[in-house]
C-alpha cells in the first residue's frame, strides 16, 4: 500500500481516568459491575457488555455519601470510557428505593453550619450529575424503588427509565431545608407541563410511578409483586381511568378505606424484578442494534435541552446551598436526622414564621423555638 511508510500504533489505550478504589461491595459504596448483552432469546453476546452501576446503601435508602458520589462519578467515566459498554444502567440494591438523595445524617453531622465545606461537596455533586449528562452510551435508570430528592435529580439526568409500579417520585427540599435545584428545576420543566412541574417541585408530595407514566416523565412501569406464582399490580394505586370532580385521575393512591386491605396483600407477595430486568435488558438489545456513533449523537442533542439550563445555574446554585448550610438547612437537616429522638421529622414552621415575622435574630436561640424536643 501507499502508505505502509506510516507508523500505526495498534496497542489499545485505556481511557479509564480513576482506578476502581471507589467501588465495593461494602455499604455504603458504589457497586460496577459488568453485564453480558443479552439477545431476544436470552443468550449472550460475545464481546458486548452492559455496565450496572449501582447505589449501595440501602439502609439508608441508597441516600449517597461523599464517597458515593465520588463513586458514582468514577463509575460513569469508566464506563463512558469503556468501549465494549453498549449502554450503563444506574440502578441501587434492595426493594425499597432508588435514591432519596444526600445522605441526611451525614449532612445534619459534617455539613451543616460549614458552608465551605458544603460547597466543596456540591463542587462533588454538580461533577455527578455532569458524569451522568455527558456519558457517551446511553444511560438508562432502573428504579428499584423510591426516587425522591436528589435521587430523582440525579434519575432525571439518564436518558430512559423504566420502572417498578412499587416506586414514588417526588421532591423534599423545602420541607427539609433546601431547594431542589440540583437538576429538579432545570429538568422538571422539560418532563412536565409547567403547572405539574411547579406543583411537583414545591409541594413536597410523592406521585406514583403510574402517575408518572401517565404524564410522560417516564418510560415503563412494570409490577413487581408477586402471589401464588401471578403478578399483582401496587394495591395501592389506582390503575384504572376514572373521574373525580370532573377531573380524569389515574395512578393516584386508593381510597382510605381500602388501604389495610392493600398492605394486607402486600403482605402475602414476594417482589420479584424480573419484568423489569426483562424491560431493562430488551432496551439494552434495541441500544446494541443501531449504529453506536448514531446513537449517542441523537441522545447527546436531545441532552442538550437539560444541560443549557442545568449548566446556567448549577455554579450559582451551588454557591447558595452552600450558604444555605447556615440557615434553613442547618435546622431542617437536624430535624430530620432527629426524628428517632424527637419523633418528628421537620421543624414548627408556624413558629419559624412567626420569628421571622417578628424580626428575630437567627441562631442559637431560633433553633430553640423550633427544633422537636427529644421525646420522654
Amino acid at each position: 500500500m501507499a502508505l505502509e511508510w506510516l507508523r500505526r500504533d495498534n496497542e489499545l489505550k485505556d481511557h479509564q481516568l480513576f482506578d476502581n478504589s471507589h467501588f465495593g461491595k461494602d455499604a455504603p459504596t458504589i457497586i460496577y459491575e459488568e453485564r453480558p448483552i443479552t439477545d431476544e432469546k436470552g443468550a449472550r453476546v460475545d464481546g458486548l457488555y452492559s455496565a450496572w452501576i449501582w447505589l449501595n446503601n440501602p439502609g439508608q435508602y441508597n441516600s449517597y455519601t461523599t464517597e458515593m458520589v465520588k463513586g458514582v462519578i468514577a463509575a460513569f467515566q469508566r464506563a463512558s470510557s469503556d468501549r465494549k459498554i453498549v449502554a450503563a444502567v444506574f440502578t441501587a440494591v434492595g426493594d425499597k428505593a432508588f435514591c432519596t438523595g444526600g445522605n441526611t445524617a451525614e449532612y445534619a453531622a459534617y455539613y451543616s453550619r460549614r458552608p465551605n465545606e458544603y460547597g466543596e461537596y456540591m463542587d462533588l455533586f454538580n461533577g455527578m450529575v455532569d458524569g451522568i449528562l455527558n456519558c457517551k452510551k446511553p444511560v438508562i435508570c432502573r428504579v428499584n424503588g423510591m426516587r425522591v430528592a436528589g435521587g430523582q435529580e440525579i434519575g432525571m439526568a439518564t436518558d430512559i427509565t423504566l420502572s417498578s409500579d412499587l416506586a414514588v417520585f417526588g421532591q423534599a427540599g423545602p420541607k427539609h431545608g433546601s431547594a431542589p435545584v440540583g437538576g429538579s428545576t432545570d429538568f422538571l420543566p422539560w418532563f412536565l407541563s409547567m403547572e405539574d412541574a411547579m406543583y411537583n417541585c414545591i409541594s413536597c408530595e410523592t406521585w406514583s410511578a403510574y402517575k408518572m407514566k401517565a404524564k410522560g416523565m417516564i418510560t415503563k412501569v412494570v409490577p413487581v409483586l408477586k402471589k401464588d406464582g401471578k403478578w399483582v399490580r401496587n394495591p395501592l394505586v389506582r390503575t384504572d381511568t376514572y373521574v373525580d370532580d370532573g377531573e380524569i385521575v389515574y395512578g393516584e393512591p386508593v381510597a382510605a378505606g381500602q388501604r389495610e386491605a392493600a398492605k394486607k396483600l402486600m403482605g402475602e407477595c414476594t417482589t420479584d424484578f424480573e419484568l423489569l430486568d426483562a424491560e431493562v435488558n430488551a432496551m439494552l438489545w434495541k441500544f446494541a442494534n443501531l449504529f453506536p456513533n448514531c446513537l449517542i449523537n441523537s441522545i447527546d442533542q436531545i441532552r442538550a435541552k437539560k444541560k443549557f439550563f442545568w449548566d446556567q445555574m448549577k455554579v450559582a446554585n451551588r454557591h447558595w446551598l452552600a450558604a444555605n448550610m447556615n440557615h434553613e438547612a442547618w435546622l431542617g437537616f437536624n430535624a430530620f436526622d432527629a426524628k428517632k429522638v424527637t419523633g418528628k421529622d421537620t421543624v414548627d414552621f408556624i413558629k419559624f414564621r412567626q420569628l421571622l415575622a417578628e424580626g428575630h435574630l437567627f441562631g442559637e436561640e431560633w433553633a430553640e423555638k423550633v427544633l422537636a424536643k427529644p421525646k420522654g
